[in-house]
């Protein structure tokens, strides 16, 4: 990304590693004495399914465990999530995705469940892009929008389905922009990405982490950043953010990372808590994978994770609001207007 890109987020994300280095809990005494099940709610390769395999890779060797990734699509990843949730409380099953789900699958009459309800481990931040089949006429992102504007609801559009990134940075172009389009939904970011490759869909909004191969293969062509400034990705390019043609969309960014449910045994919390000071927070392993896609690197967990993902849960419901598709105002589970 460039430095004016993130440069808020990524001093906060700064602040927060050194904070969880200088700031360690106590030595845990968890050691797993079989392995690890993490279930990853969306397809294999997308971007949830990407970030938790290279954390599930730092976290073997001092967990001392092996992680197996399950792959669980479906509703939105509601599904994997209360699979997660409902296995037995001994610390032996996570899941992992982007935490601000949690707060709108209630809204969205997907589950019941709430952020508070869950442990939070970050580990990136990610942000989508607009990109197209390079078969279609769009060469610009004025191309693409005017082609909205001539043909409304007509336009396809590949995300993850409901409340995915890629489905809320296209809510926000449209809701800042006075548009419609026609919303084709898959099972993961990778298979969206894969759909707009391969022609069935002209126009996907998924996350650069998801794109940015198919990028570089000049197999999708970028118009934009989701997001409020530009960006560049190695081996692409510079992208300029969609802002400038559309100046009030909303920054749809998206924290990563791995979620457990409340009710584990302490010693497991604490113990990752450990790692993620010990470990996660210098991750070779994961800031390159963050430079590589496109994505932040801005690891916390506890308390300030809660504090981190809030507000994007309240940006969120309320544009899923305006939009229409909510069973219940967002007031009524005490999510306030931003």
């Amino acid at each position: 990304m460039t430095p004016t890109a993130y440069t808020r987020i990524a001093a906060v994300a700064a602040i927060a590693a050194a904070a969880l280095v200088a700031a360690q809990p106590a030595a845990a005494q968890w050691k797993p004495a079989r392995p690890i099940t993490i279930i990853v709610p969306w397809a294999a390769g997308g971007a949830t399914d990407q970030v938790t395999r290279v954390t599930a890779a730092e976290l073997e060797g001092p967990l001392g465990a092996k992680i197996v990734i399950q792959n669980q699509p479906g509703a939105s990843g509601s599904i994997g999530k209360k699979n997660a949730a409902e296995a037995p409380k001994d610390g032996y099953t996570w899941t992992a995705g982007a935490p601000k789900q949690l707060g709108t699958y209630k809204l969205l009459g997907l589950y019941d469940t709430y952020v508070k309800d869950w442990h939070l481990f970050l580990t990136v931040v990610n942000v989508p892009i607009v990109s197209v089949n390079p078969n279609t006429a769009y060469k610009t992102f004025p191309d693409l929008l005017a082609a909205l504007k001539a043909k409304p609801g007509q336009v396809s559009v590949a995300t993850a389905g409901a409340t995915s990134s890629g489905h809320l940075a296209m809510e926000a172009i449209a809701q800042a922009a006075g548009i419609t389009y026609r919303h084709v939904t898959y099972d993961g970011g990778n298979p969206a990405v894969i759909a707009t490759v391969g022609g069935e869909t002209e126009v996907t909004t998924q996350l650069a982490t998801e794109q940015s191969e198919m990028l570089r293969g000049k197999r999708l062509r970028p118009l934009a950043v989701v997001g409020p400034t530009g960006m560049e990705i190695g081996g692409v390019g510079a992208i300029e953010s969609v802002r400038k043609w559309v100046p009030n969309v909303a920054d749809v960014s998206t924290h990563f990372g791995i979620i457990i449910p409340k009710g584990v045994p302490p010693e497991v919390i604490a113990t990752l808590e450990k790692v993620w000071a010990d470990r996660i927070a210098g991750s070779a392993a994961l800031k390159k994978y963050a430079a590589d896609r496109g994505a932040l690197f801005a690891p916390s967990y506890g308390e300030a994770a809660q504090k981190a993902v809030w507000p994007t849960i309240q940006a969120d419901a309320w544009m899923l609001h305006a939009a229409g598709k909510l069973k219940m105002s967002p007031a009524e589970v005490g999510i306030p207007k931003p």
